[in-house]
């Protein structure tokens, strides 16, 4: 929220009957630069969401590195919780849609799931107030590594040639279908799917970060408004208590599609991996 006022600079006090409601837009998802490297030819802006970033991979990488340190034949504590969501990921996602072949992916898949879901959880942390998936760069850097992995698996599982064969003519389908099927199938494979895997974690953290700083912003707004004699307004005062239960209930469902969202993200790149691993679709 803090942001949000310093963009759309209000100067008005809130309560004063000049003071129109300051809207929240995509201006929160804006965030000067704290800093600036220089790499010579160009330079990189530091801000908030690239310091939150780098704060999920350091939080993923510790807890793991810490949780099997010692690995126990009997896990307690933190090797415990965290075998818990690998599990998790191996049984509900990896070995459910590619079987025993799922297991050498699931330490990718688990490193995956567990970053985004660390990134969307990044909107409830007190402090950080933001979810990283919501700046469409990192949802499309993840889904162009998953793009890159499925197709390099493809190719060296099925060859070159029989890979990129099998995309635009699936085996086992009567001829007549391909000249429809052909540009569907290769647009797809190479285009359509890492397009669509950003854009639904992008969207969704994006959508449920503004509706909840709505809510917020109209549950202080609406608690400072006055009525025409300089009182505190009822409906005002009525209305801040609902906007302020709202936002407790969308922060609650907010919690529920962040794990969600990484658990679809992580569920479709093992569907992506799979169809490269074998040419039957």
């Amino acid at each position: 929220m803090a942001n949000f006022i310093s963009l759309a600079e209000v100067t008005c006090k809130f309560g004063d009957q000049a003071c129109p409601f300051p809207a929240p837009g995509a201006g929160i998802f804006e965030w000067r630069a704290i800093t600036s490297l220089n790499l010579g030819l160009t330079s990189i802006d530091v801000t908030k969401p690239v310091i939150l970033a780098l704060l999920c991979t350091v939080i993923v990488s510790v807890v793991f590195l810490a949780a099997f340190a010692r690995p126990k034949l009997v896990p307690t504590g933190l090797q415990n919780v965290v075998e818990v969501g690998y599990l998790f990921v191996r049984d509900n996602i990896a070995r459910e849609i590619m079987g025993k072949d799922g297991d050498r992916f699931v330490p990718f898949l688990t490193s995956l799931f567990f970053f985004v879901w660390t990134m969307n959880v990044m909107a409830i942390i007190p402090v950080a107030q933001f979810p990283v998936s919501s700046r469409f760069a990192f949802p499309v850097v993840l889904a162009l590594i998953v793009w890159f992995v499925y197709l390099y698996l493809g190719m060296k599982n099925q060859g070159v040639v029989g890979y990129f064969k099998n995309i635009a003519f699936p085996p086992g389908m009567p001829i007549g279908i391909y000249p429809l099927l052909t540009p569907i199938e290769v647009l797809s494979t190479i285009i359509i799917r890492p397009v669509t895997l950003a854009i639904r974690l992008f969207a969704n953290m994006f959508a449920g970060h503004l509706l909840i700083t709505v809510f917020t912003v109209s549950a202080w707004y609406l608690l400072n408004l006055t009525n025409f004699v300089g009182f505190v307004s009822v409906i005002g005062y009525l209305g801040s208590i609902v906007s302020f239960f709202v936002t407790i209930v969308l922060t609650g469902f907010e919690m529920f599609i962040q794990a969600l969202q990484a658990f679809i993200f992580t569920l479709l790149t093992a569907v992506f991996i799979s169809s490269s691993l074998h040419a039957e679709h």
